[in-house]
């Protein structure tokens, strides 16, 4: 016997397609969600790692910076000892050129010459003085001149005055304090 199926087949079909179609369409936003999930965890897990890694390397920079600071602080303290030091230095081997030109100024200065002001800046000595004749000035530079511890005079003014009812010539004369070596003898020394 032949069997005739009356039943809306289409309609069977149509709904089965449906059926498919929202489990599908379940799965596949399901599947979507599963993956947005996954991948949002995945990008949250790297920034976290990154964000820790930045606070680390800025601890590790401020304690760097610290020590930069520290140092930068000791290589000033350094800076300023040495300076010291080298003014101490600087002191010890300027020391005797005080003593060197007071002897000097007294083995050379000539009968009739008087100083009124002796002025040391750096190795230039400035004078300010009173002599009786120029003559007598005229002698104190070429005593200069040939002093082993004094050169260079240069005879700055020269004019008359009257010092105590007695008329001089005031002068201003500057010269330089040259460095002797150790085994430099100065003049009239034993040896």
């Amino acid at each position: 016997m032949i069997r005739i199926n009356l039943l809306p087949h289409r309609a069977e079909k149509r709904r089965a397609r449906q059926v498919q179609f929202i489990a599908l369409s379940v799965i596949s936003v399901l599947l979507g969600a599963l993956l947005v999930g996954i991948v949002h965890a995945a990008i949250s897990s790297q920034m976290s790692y990154q964000e820790r890694r930045n606070a680390y390397l800025k601890q590790e920079t401020e304690v760097l910076d610290k020590q930069i600071a520290e140092i930068k602080k000791l290589r000033e303290q350094t800076q300023s000892l040495l300076a010291r030091k080298d003014a101490v230095e600087k002191l010890q081997s300027d020391r005797s050129d005080v003593v060197h030109l007071l002897d000097q100024m007294l083995r050379i200065l000539p009968d009739g010459v008087y100083l009124k002001t002796l002025k040391q800046t750096g190795n230039q000595i400035n004078v300010v003085g009173y002599a009786q004749s120029n003559a007598r000035i005229s002698t104190l530079m070429r005593a200069i001149e040939d002093s082993p511890w004094l050169d260079s005079p240069a005879l700055i003014e020269i004019h008359a005055s009257s010092a105590g009812g007695t008329r001089v010539s005031e002068f201003t004369l500057t010269f330089n304090l040259t460095k002797q070596s150790a085994d430099v003898k100065p003049a009239g020394a034993k040896g």
